[in-house]
């Protein structure tokens, strides 16, 4: 094994470092604890780091004591946590990506115009069960191109797509179509919904993949554009494996390999792509070069009530 070959970007996005300097900040503000609803963001590292620092993780608002400060993952919440929260009297700060956000906000607004929504996604996944609780009813899931075929809407003349943002750029693609076959006169996105980092990521493995002998991807089991990046290199032809931590790697995938290809999902952080290289370097791997790649500059700002100079009583603001 002679090099790693370093995509381009990889790693942590606008959204992710948005969202866990939100908790991080709250937590400098108002002081432990700080009840986050559900993982900030899906890796295991960045969890575990901000439960050291006084964050609890939590599922079910009932879980939160009266008064307390929550924060709304990454992924966003379906509208009735919102009304919970609210109800309830937390002092709540929402660290939802304004990319799903913008989902959000255009499926509410179709609705108020009389559409129905198809969306293509994972069942179970935070960020689609946040996006379909925008609505009581009307926005029906799909997750593959069969499923397709077993939707029902109540009406085709008003009919929408909406994705995941995390999803594969290619199967979103194939099952758009579908839907687009099955209903012509469905309204696509003005703006693709998966997001920028996603497809950045993914891009930048299908020009790394057929330059590498195996491939890495840096992630936790529950990250959805983790475990894409993986399939994208599969797809191509190249073996690929994804792990958690260095400890995860084992020295039979690099059997007579001469090059590696690591990349990371957008939740992972860059501490765990340098513990692998060392731990590659440690089975033989004597180089790393960088892929040339696009240089993302994206940035969301905080809510407002997080900046450490506002006094401790400023109430914080929907994203």
């Amino acid at each position: 094994m002679t090099e790693i070959l370093l995509a381009e970007p990889r790693g942590f996005c606008a959204g992710v470092d948005r969202a866990i300097e939100i908790v991080e900040r709250a937590l400098q503000k108002f002081g432990a604890p700080i009840y986050v609803r559900h993982e900030i963001v899906h890796n295991t590292y960045v969890v575990n780091d901000l439960k050291v620092k006084g964050a609890i993780f939590i599922e079910a608002l009932d879980e939160v004591p009266a008064g307390a400060t929550l924060v709304f993952s990454a992924h966003g919440v379906p509208k009735s946590v919102e009304l919970e929260a609210q109800a309830r009297g937390f002092r709540v700060f929402d660290a939802t990506c304004p990319l799903v956000t913008k989902v959000h906000v255009e499926v509410a607004k179709l609705h108020k115009e009389g559409f129905e929504f198809i969306m293509i996604g994972h069942k179970g996944h935070p960020e689609v069960e946040g996006t379909m609780g925008q609505l009581e009813s009307g926005i029906h899931l799909v997750e593959d191109v069969a499923d397709v075929e077993h939707v029902h809407p109540g009406q085709t003349e008003k009919l929408a797509v909406v994705t995941q943002t995390t999803l594969s750029v290619d199967d979103a693609s194939v099952i758009a179509a579908a839907v687009k076959a099955r209903f012509p006169n469905v309204r696509e996105p003005k703006q693709q919904d998966i997001c920028y980092a996603t497809q950045n990521r993914q891009d930048a493995v299908k020009v790394m993949s057929p330059q590498v002998d195996v491939v890495i991807v840096v992630g936790s089991p529950t990250s959805s554009n983790s475990n894409r990046l993986r399939e994208v290199a599969r797809k191509l032809g190249t073996e690929s494996y994804m792990v958690d931590s260095a400890d995860e790697l084992q020295s039979t995938w690099f059997a007579g390999r001469q090059r590696v290809g690591l990349t990371a999902g957008a939740s992972a952080p860059e501490v765990l792509v340098t513990a692998v290289i060392d731990r590659i370097k440690a089975l033989g791997a004597v180089s790393v070069r960088k892929m040339n790649g696009i240089e993302e500059t994206v940035k969301f700002p905080l809510p407002k009530g997080l900046k450490l100079a506002d006094g401790p009583g400023d109430g914080p603001s929907e994203v």
